[in-house]
C-alpha cells in the first residue's frame, strides 16, 4: 500500500488562489455597496495579501493562524454590519483560514490520484466549485423565504429587529394563521384529497406501462415511451389548455375526477422513468423460473417482480405525489372553486392579497419536499444494494 504525502506549495500559489476567492466574494460585497469592480479589486488584494502574510509567517502555526482569520473576520463584520455581519464574518473567516493552509500545505492533492496532471486537478475542483455555485444559486431563494416566514410583521422583507436577531422580530403568527384560517385549511384539505388518489392512479398505470415497455418484443417501444412521457416535456400551459378543451367536451371540467385525472397524467411520466430505470437491472430469469415452477403471471408479478422493483415504484410514487401536491397551472384550467388546492391558494394570495402566510406555507412545503426527496434517495440506494450495484 502506497501512501501519498502532500508536499508544501509555494506561497505565491496559495496567495493567488485565495486572492481569486477574495475577488469572487468581493464582487457581492462591492455590488451591495454600489461598485462591483472596487469589490473585486479590493477583495483580491486584501485576501491575497492576508494569505501571503499568514503562510509566510505562520506556516508552522496553522491552528493559530486559522483562529486569527476567524477572529479578524468576525470583528470586521461586526464593525461593518453588527451581528449579521459578525455571523457572515465568522463563516468567511473559517473558509479563508481553512482554504489558505489547505492550499499551502498541498493537502488538496490528497483527494485526487497521484498521477493527475495540474490540469486534471484544476478541473477536479473547478467542476465541484461550479456545481456548488449552481446549488447555492438554486438554494438561496429558499433560504431567504424560510426565515422570513417567522417575521413578526406583515412584511416580505427582513425588519431591523430580525437583522439584529431581536426575539421581538420573530413570531409564529403566520403559521398560526395557516392552521386557523378556513380558506387555507380548505385548500390543504383539497390537496390532501387530490394528491394521494392521483398518485395511486399514476403508480398503477405508470408501473404497468414501464413493465410492458421493458419487454423487447413490444413494437414501437420508443415512440410509445415518448408519447407517455410527453406531459413532462411539453410546456405545462399547453397541457393545461389541451386538458381544458378536452374535459369541457366530456363533462369533466371543474370536477374532482377531472383534477385527479389531470394530475395523474402529469405524474405517470415520473413513475415510468423510475420504474424503467429499476427494471434495467432486473434478472428476467427469475420470472421464467417462477413460470417453470407453475406460478401464474399474477403471482409471479406480486411475489417475484414487485418486491425487487418496489424501491423504484415508491420513488416514482413520491415524485408523482410532489408533482400533484405542488401543481397550480393545470388546476387553474381544469378545476373550480371547489377544487382550490394549496398552490392555487398561494397564487391567489400573491395576486389578490399580499399575505405573508404564503411564506409559512412555502416553508412547510419545502420541509415536506426535502423529507420526501430524502426518502427517494434512501430507496435509490437500497435498490442499488439489492441489485448488487453498490455495496455501501
Amino acid at each position: 500500500m502506497t501512501l501519498t504525502v502532500s508536499q508544501p506549495k509555494p506561497v505565491s500559489f496559495a496567495a493567488g488562489v485565495v486572492a481569486a476567492f477574495g475577488a469572487f466574494f468581493g464582487l457581492f460585497i462591492g455590488t451591495s455597496q454600489g461598485s462591483g469592480l472596487i469589490g473585486i479589486l479590493g477583495g483580491a488584494i486584501l485576501m491575497g495579501a492576508l494569505a501571503f502574510a499568514a503562510v509566510t509567517f505562520l506556516r508552522d502555526q496553522e491552528k493559530l493562524a486559522k483562529w486569527g482569520f476567524f477572529v479578524l473576520f468576525i470583528a470586521v463584520g461586526y464593525l461593518l454590519s453588527g451581528i449579521p455581519g459578525g455571523v457572515m464574518g465568522a463563516l468567511m473567516g473559517y473558509f479563508f483560514g481553512h482554504i489558505t493552509f489547505w492550499l499551502a500545505s498541498g493537502r488538496y492533492r490528497m483527494s485526487v490520484p497521484p498521477y493527475a496532471t495540474p490540469g486534471q486537478v484544476l478541473w477536479h475542483y473547478a467542476f465541484r466549485t461550479i456545481a456548488g455555485a449552481i446549488l447555492v444559486f438554486l438554494i438561496t431563494p429558499i433560504l431567504v423565504v424560510m426565515p422570513l416566514s417567522f417575521n413578526a410583521e406583515n412584511f416580505f422583507t427582513f425588519t431591523p429587529e430580525m437583522l439584529n436577531f431581536d426575539p421581538a422580530g420573530y413570531s409564529l403568527r403566520h403559521y398560526r394563521d395557516f392552521f386557523t384560517n378556513s380558506d387555507w385549511q380548505q385548500a390543504l384539505w383539497n390537496s390532501v384529497r387530490i394528491a394521494p388518489v392521483a398518485t395511486l392512479l399514476s403508480v398503477s398505470f405508470g408501473t404497468l406501462a414501464a413493465i410492458g415497455l421493458s419487454q423487447p418484443h413490444v413494437p414501437f417501444r420508443q415512440t410509445i415511451m415518448a408519447i407517455l412521457i410527453s406531459p413532462m416535456i411539453v410546456p405545462l400551459i399547453i397541457s393545461a389548455a389541451g386538458m381544458y378543451f378536452f374535459y369541457s367536451r366530456i363533462g369533466l371540467q371543474g370536477t374532482y375526477l377531472g383534477v385527479v385525472l389531470a394530475h395523474a397524467a402529469l405524474g405517470i411520466p415520473f413513475v415510468i422513468i423510475t420504474v424503467t430505470a429499476t427494471l434495467v437491472g432486473f434478472d428476467r430469469s427469475l420470472v421464467r423460473a417462477a413460470a417453470n415452477m407453475g406460478a401464474n403471471p399474477l403471482t409471479t408479478f406480486f411475489r417475484i417482480q414487485m418486491p425487487l422493483i418496489l424501491p423504484g415504484v415508491i420513488s416514482g410514487a413520491l415524485f408523482a405525489f410532489i408533482t400533484s401536491f405542488d401543481e397550480v397551472v393545470v388546476v387553474l384550467f381544469v378545476g373550480s372553486a371547489g377544487q382550490k388546492t394549496l398552490p392555487w391558494q398561494m397564487f391567489i394570495g400573491l395576486r389578490e392579497q399580499i399575505s405573508p402566510t404564503i411564506l409559512a406555507v412555502a416553508t412547510i412545503l419545502v420541509v415536506v419536499s426535502i423529507a420526501l426527496l430524502t426518502t427517494v434517495e434512501m430507496l435509490r440506494r437500497r435498490s442499488e444494494r439489492m441489485r448488487g450495484i453498490s455495496q455501501s
